[in-house]
């Protein structure tokens, strides 16, 4: 009989939540982590990320309060503040994530790195566990793209460059996605000169429009975005060589150029596990493809005809189909038709379902509305009124696609994924009461923008001059 009715090898999010199900229900369940709980996103990614956007806010608004008749001196940057603020936020919620808590709990938890010496069977701490099912939930980490020259110099990743002891003085920064995105809005309040190099358009997964808007307001910030540029070598300094024969030298240099599945170390040929280059092949209720009885979660999930999503929010999902299919034996699938991803700027960039651009792709009838943000009270009174929300709906009023460019864009985005999730009709949202004034009744108008024309058309007029004329 197998030693364990469950294994989970990583502790970040996908991991934890399956575990913490599995023994919350007096499951005999271990968990195997060779690095730090809570993962990446606890440690190197969404908890620092956000911590370190939230000093740069402070920066921000600091220097643009005299609009609102507030005077106040130029912010000084204490970069060792700055820092402990960053580490702050990861010690106030480490203890969640800990090994104590999940031992507590009744879980096995080993500090060792987890291998496959056959099926159902791991090598972790020189012994050998075997369970009955097994999940893996060995995360990514940054993809580094075979530029030459690149791989002997002392480049940043997002696992390295909240340890930067000095502020910047020029951070490159090789991508233009989310995390480059974040980052470069980030150093640049702090006080750092920055520089974006991306071989296509920045934000090239979101609705072109909206990325639009985002960049005017990087560069106004002072953000240097280097698009449709491919760099050709990498020379100390740091020194990216591009194309056109153009050298831009920096004090530091930043790759988010997206992520790679730890695949490498987990033996998963010894237990006959498929694995394509972006991940385990599952299928769609996240099943090894080859084993049955292994599951695969979060950043290092490639699911059959669906490729892997690496979102936080995306392991935690995940966690919750192989909880329903391996500890409660119910069908569970995918279906990221209502999956939101934030870029989380400021204005923060929303989106969930299809873009204006994907539902032209489809081929399918569709129309697009849009509400500006300048036109919404909250957005006036507060003096923010970059942006705007973007909906791409049927000629029926099917909602297929909404996408935000607002501040806590990332809040307001959640109506939508409700909307695309449970099907809610647009007539619902436009009907709606909302309180005054807040930036969600921007949704709210421009749901309203798609019944307008019936409503003000010639028909309603003649009813509404024949139903005037009533005694």
């Amino acid at each position: 009989m197998a030693e364990f009715d469950l294994a989970v090898i990583g502790a970040g999010s996908a991991g934890l939540s399956v575990t913490y199900a599995a023994a919350r229900l007096g499951r005999k369940v271990v968990l195997i982590e060779r690095d730090r709980m809570g993962g990446d996103c606890l440690n190197v990614g969404c908890v620092p990320s956000k911590a370190l956007l939230s000093a740069a806010h402070a920066a921000r608004s600091a220097r643009g309060a005299a609009r609102y008749g507030v005077r106040v001196a130029e912010p000084e940057i204490d970069w060792a503040g700055v820092r402990a603020h960053v580490r702050r936020a990861i010690d106030t919620i480490a203890p969640v994530d800990s090994a104590e808590r999940y031992s507590g709990l009744g879980a096995t938890v080993l500090r060792a790195e987890a291998r496959f010496v056959e099926p159902g069977t791991l090598m972790a701490e020189g012994r050998r566990l075997t369970a009955r099912r097994i999940v893996v939930a060995a995360g990514s980490r940054a993809a580094v793209p075979p530029i030459p020259g690149l791989a002997a110099l002392p480049f940043l990743t997002n696992d390295t460059l909240f340890d930067l002891a000095e502020r910047p003085d020029h951070l490159l920064i090789l991508g233009g996605g989310a995390i480059g995105l974040e980052m470069a809005q980030a150093h640049a309040a702090l006080g750092c000169r920055v520089t974006v190099v991306e071989q296509g358009r920045i934000a090239a997964q979101e609705d072109a429009e909206l990325a639009d808007g985002l960049r005017d307001v990087l560069q106004a910030e002072g953000v240097a975005l280097l698009e449709n540029t491919r760099v050709t070598a990498a020379e100390p300094g740091p020194v990216l060589v591009l194309e056109d024969g153009r050298r831009i030298a920096g004090s530091h240099l930043l790759v988010a150029t997206g992520r790679r599945a730890n695949l490498e170390d987990l033996g998963l040929d010894a237990a006959g596990i498929r694995a394509t280059a972006q991940g385990i092949a599952t299928d769609r209720g996240l099943c090894s493809l080859t084993q049955r009885h292994v599951f695969a979660a979060g950043d290092i999930a490639d699911p059959d005809g669906i490729g892997p999503r690496r979102l936080t929010h995306v392991a935690g999902y995940h966690a919750g189909i192989i909880i329903r299919r391996a500890l409660f034996r119910l069908p569970a699938r995918l279906d990221y038709a209502a999956l939101p991803r934030v870029t989380y700027t400021d204005p923060e960039l929303a989106q969930v379902g299809l873009t204006e651009a994907e539902a032209a792709g489809t081929g399918r009838p569709h129309r697009v509305l849009r509400f500006p943000m300048a036109e919404n009270d909250r957005a006036i009174a507060e003096g923010r009124t970059e942006g705007l929300v973007k909906l791409v709906v049927t000629p029926g009023g099917k909602l297929l696609g909404a996408g935000i460019l607002a501040p806590h864009a990332g809040e307001m985005i959640g109506l939508w994924t409700q909307a695309i999730g449970r099907g809610v009709p647009l007539s619902a949202v436009a009907g709606m009461i909302l309180p005054y004034p807040t930036r969600a009744e921007a949704g709210k108008r421009v749901a309203g923008a798609f019944y307008s024309e019936r409503l003000f058309g010639p028909w309603s007029r003649r009813l509404a001059g024949l139903l005037g004329a009533l005694p």
